[in-house]
């Protein structure tokens, strides 16, 4: 269900052209996330994430994750349309080969304050160390079920806002994460960080599909922000790094 990415150090679960649904370390390397003070538009994003990768005498193609904020939600032909554009930087990096892109990303929306345009909030990047704990970056994920159907179609509890269809979305969400971390032989209790992006009330959800579950072991993280795609509620990832910097 995995496949390796030899040349940036990582193996990745094979998801769209866009983007993998998680990437996590090979042995003998750790995934550092480095979170930018302030938004960069996506080119500047990359230029500095791209500077610190050399700096720490890192090629490219250790880039394996990235965290991004969009000015608002779009349909699907915007979505694709976005992802035409981000993909053509990572083609560069020699990452992305026209089909398959190993690279985890989560891209929201601000619901105040958002940026201009799109621009990175973080990125991840692998570095070798002997011996090193396992540690992996976990893509975002909604509520919209696995498919080539309209986002319609796939979504939970479509266009619906109330507390138990947020309930559902969360729940949705929570198993797909936990796919995920499955896909690399781990489970909530080997993460560092899990992260939430809605702005509907899902409080009511915490306990039971969130707490109990054992996604708050390292506490919980709400982006009052929106996934990037029209009608979608309630976004998350997770990660388990044992280096993060601020810059």
């Amino acid at each position: 269900m995995t496949r390796d990415f030899a040349a940036g150090g990582y193996r990745y679960i094979p998801a769209v052209f866009q983007y993998s649904s998680g990437a996590a370390a090979l042995a003998d390397f750790e995934i550092e996330r480095v979170r930018f003070d302030k938004l960069l538009p996506l080119a500047e994003g990359f230029a500095r994430a791209a500077e610190y990768m050399k700096a720490a005498n890192r090629p490219l193609t250790a880039f394996c994750a990235c965290e991004l904020r969009s000015p608002a939600v779009v349909d699907e032909a915007g979505f694709r349309r976005f992802n035409e554009h981000y993909v053509k930087t990572l083609a560069e990096w020699q990452i992305f080969d026209g089909t398959n892109n190993p690279v985890a990303r989560t891209n929201v929306c601000l619901e105040v304050g958002p940026p201009k345009e799109p621009s990175f909030y973080a990125f991840s990047f692998t570095r070798p160390k002997k011996g090193a704990t396992p540690s992996f970056v976990i893509a975002g994920g909604a509520e919209a079920r696995g498919g080539s159907e309209s986002y319609a179609e796939r979504t939970v509890r479509y266009r619906e806002v109330g507390p138990e269809a947020i309930r559902d979305k969360t729940k949705a969400t929570v198993g797909s994460m936990e796919a995920r971390l499955a896909a690399f032989g781990h489970g909530w209790s080997d993460t560092t960080a899990a992260q939430v992006y809605t702005i509907r009330d899902f409080h009511p959800a915490v306990t039971d599909e969130l707490v109990n579950r054992g996604a708050a072991r390292s506490g919980l993280t709400w982006h009052f922000a929106r996934p990037p795609v029209i009608d979608l509620d309630f976004e998350m990832d997770c990660r388990r790094v044992s280096r993060e910097v601020l810059v």
